[in-house]
C-alpha cells in the first residue's frame, strides 16, 4: 500500500479498531487472483468514495459509480474533463477507494494509482444508459474522460452473513452470553 499524505500523529489504519467495533476477528489475507475476486465480489457496479489528495495534503472524497473492475484489478470510472477530481489526480495520482455495501455488511478500502484518459474504445466498451444522466451528449461527449485506477492493495471486512443475520447473531450472543460467529477480514495484495 502506498504512503498517503497524513499527519504523523494520525493512528495507523490496520483494521483493529473496526474489528473491536464489529466483533470481527478471523483473518484471511488474499493475494493476486483471490484478492481481485474478493474486490469484484464486494465492489463491482457499486458506488465508491473516490478519495484524492489536494496540494495541501487534505483528502477529498466524492461518490463515483464503478463502471467495471477487470480481472487484473483495474477499476474504471467516468469523469468530467475539467472536474476537480481530474485536476487532483493529475497533480497527485495516489488515490483511495472506499466501498460500503450496507445491505451485505461488506466493507473495502483500496489504495491505488489513478490516471486520466480519453480512450474512446474503452469508453464505448464501458458506456451504459445511466451515464447519460451525467453526459447528455452520450459516449461521444467531449467532456467525458475515464479515470483508470491501478490497484496496489487494501483491506476488506466481510460479515459472511449480511447485516440482518449478523445483527440477529449479535443479539443472541448478548442474551446467551455465548460468543457469536465472527466475520472475516484481511489484507488484499493485487
Amino acid at each position: 500500500m502506498f504512503d498517503a499524505p497524513r499527519d504523523d500523529a494520525a493512528p495507523a489504519r490496520d483494521g483493529q479498531d473496526f474489528a473491536l467495533l464489529t466483533g470481527m476477528g478471523d483473518t484471511k489475507n488474499l493475494v493476486s487472483r483471490e484478492a481481485v475476486a474478493k474486490i469484484k465480489d464486494i465492489a463491482d457496479n457499486e458506488i465508491a468514495m473516490l478519495c484524492t489528495f489536494t496540494r495541501d495534503r487534505a483528502m477529498e472524497a466524492r461518490p463515483m459509480g464503478t463502471q467495471r473492475i477487470a480481472s487484473d484489478g483495474t477499476v474504471w470510472f467516468f469523469s468530467r474533463k475539467d472536474s476537480a477530481v481530474n485536476q487532483q489526480i493529475l497533480a497527485n495520482p495516489a488515490v483511495q477507494l472506499i466501498y460500503m455495501v450496507s445491505g451485505k455488511s461488506e466493507y473495502l478500502s483500496l489504495d491505488g494509482t489513478a490516471s486520466i484518459s480519453h480512450d474512446q474504445a474503452k469508453i464505448d466498451e464501458l458506456w451504459n444508459g445511466l451515464a447519460k444522466a451525467w453526459f447528455p451528449e452520450g459516449k461521444d461527449d467531449p467532456d467525458l474522460t475515464l479515470i483508470t485506477v491501478t490497484l496496489l492493495g487494501g483491506h476488506y471486512w466481510d460479515t459472511k452473513n449480511g447485516k440482518m443475520i449478523s445483527l440477529a447473531k449479535l443479539a443472541i450472543a448478548a442474551v446467551t452470553g455465548k460468543p457469536r460467529e465472527h466475520g472475516i477480514e484481511g489484507a488484499l495484495k493485487v
